[in-house]
């Protein structure tokens, strides 16, 4: 079959390039993707934006294209799935109701409380002052978030009640997020570990993925501003066989029945943030749409099924009876930055040393990149996600780290602790 992409991120990539091996696929087009899409064997980029429906399904359409998988949040928060299907093209993706778990927060926060899911206590806010003394009333540390898309960017884990009253100020004054941030929720902080627990999902059943756990932070240690993802690793060992369990029964399915009684039913990748809490808990953080992105590169680096075929037989008959096979090593990646991100960050630097990367054990997935000639330069703050296997996680760190040394851009940035979790784990047993 032909496969679109939409999309031109990490994410992206590691799904062009897996749906690219399936016996299924004869060639797989990407909207606009990338410098490594380009390069890919039987991938091809097309240079239409991801918000262009009408251009996008014209192509779909001439092209003869079965299956379209959607990447980014925006365009099936903006209703892309739904242009499709109106149109008798064949979209793995969310409809734009069923997208609202990752387009608002405070629906999402909502739609948990009302099927009794488990998730932190929170309430939302309009109102500057009504949120400030809510704030206060609460104390700190404690959770702000805007309440639309942002990027990845728009939640402040504050750690003192002056942090907290900054942040609002900034979003409710539609400063920091613009229309995203003009309503917030504010949460109760949770201690624990985070994991990310993803499913491919019909309407009504889901298909777990491999757990992965990322790492929002900017800096070694956990420390900086949020950023979309400075890394993740696949699987995470907070995430054991009984964890799983209890994940699918307690969050997932009750998500799929809850929407389904909603008159959304959920179709497309679930993504599901989690926080498990030191006694054994888990509490859902977040809803995204979508697959998460630097997750999705180790998982797909893991993936050894046709994932074509799986999210065709989605759309058709359903997942009755499907199953995914799985590389039992751990997959690692590790991303390269632009210095100042998630600030401000230069672009178009020549980047070096890509060709020594490759083979069965590693692979750069690109995100921030363009073509200028024959040469890959920057394109964007997350730059590449460097992927290593191993038997452990601390080997597939090993692996990741050796391919990243040796690629380099001027101010090129990285975290050194990618997986510092599952290795300190894996030390002591």
């Amino acid at each position: 079959m032909k496969v679109l992409v939409i999309g031109g991120g990490g994410r992206e990539h590691a799904l062009a390039w897996r749906l690219s091996l399936g016996a299924s696929v004869s060639q797989v087009h990407v909207a606009p993707g990338n410098a490594g899409t380009a390069l890919e064997p039987n991938v091809a980029n097309l240079s239409i934006a991801v918000d262009d429906f009408a251009k996008l399904a014209e192509f779909a359409r001439e092209e003869g294209v079965d299956l379209t998988i959607v990447g980014p949040e925006a365009p099936l928060v903006g209703g892309l799935a739904d242009y499709f299907n109106a149109q008798g093209l064949r979209c793995f993706g969310p409809s734009r109701a069923a997208a609202q778990l990752e387009g608002s927060k405070a629906f999402a926060k909502g739609f948990l409380q009302r099927h009794g899911i488990p998730t932190a206590t929170s309430e939302t806010f309009a109102d500057l002052a009504a949120a400030k003394a809510y704030v206060r009333a609460q104390g700190a540390p404690i959770v702000i978030k805007a309440d639309g898309l942002a990027a990845g960017k728009g939640v402040v884990v504050a750690q003192s009640l002056t942090e907290a009253e900054t942040a609002l100020q900034a979003m409710l004054s539609g400063d920091a997020f613009g229309d995203a941030g003009r309503r917030v929720v504010v949460e109760e902080f949770l201690e624990g570990e985070e994991a990310s627990f993803i499913a491919l999902c019909d309407g009504h059943l889901a298909l777990p993925l491999a757990s992965s756990q990322d790492h929002k932070a900017a800096y070694d240690g956990d420390r900086g501003l949020n950023t979309g993802g400075m890394g993740a690793y696949s699987p995470t060992p907070v995430v054991d066989d009984s964890m799983h369990e209890r994940i699918m029964e307690r969050i997932v399915q009750p998500t799929l029945a809850g929407m389904a009684s909603e008159g959304a039913p959920y179709l497309g990748f679930l993504y599901v943030g989690l926080m498990v809490t030191p006694s054994g808990a888990a509490k859902v953080i977040e809803f995204n749409c979508r697959l998460g992105d630097p997750e999705a590169q180790p998982i797909m680096m893991r993936l050894r099924s046709d994932l074509a075929a799986v999210c065709a037989k989605a759309l058709d008959e359903g997942l009755e009876g499907a199953s995914l096979d799985w590389d039992a090593r751990a997959a690692l990646g590790v991303v390269m930055a632009a210095e100042g991100y998630p600030g401000a960050y230069a672009k178009g630097e020549a980047i070096t040393g890509l060709d020594a990367v490759g083979g069965e054990r590693c692979k750069a997935f690109h995100a921030g990149t363009r073509m200028d000639g024959e040469s890959v330069v920057t394109n964007g703050g997350r730059v590449l996600c460097v992927v290593g296997l191993g038997d452990t996680v601390a080997d597939a760190q090993a692996e990741a780290y050796a391919a990243v040394a040796g690629i380099d851009w001027r101010n090129v940035r990285y975290r050194f602790d990618i997986g510092h979790r599952a290795i300190a784990r894996e030390k002591r047993f």
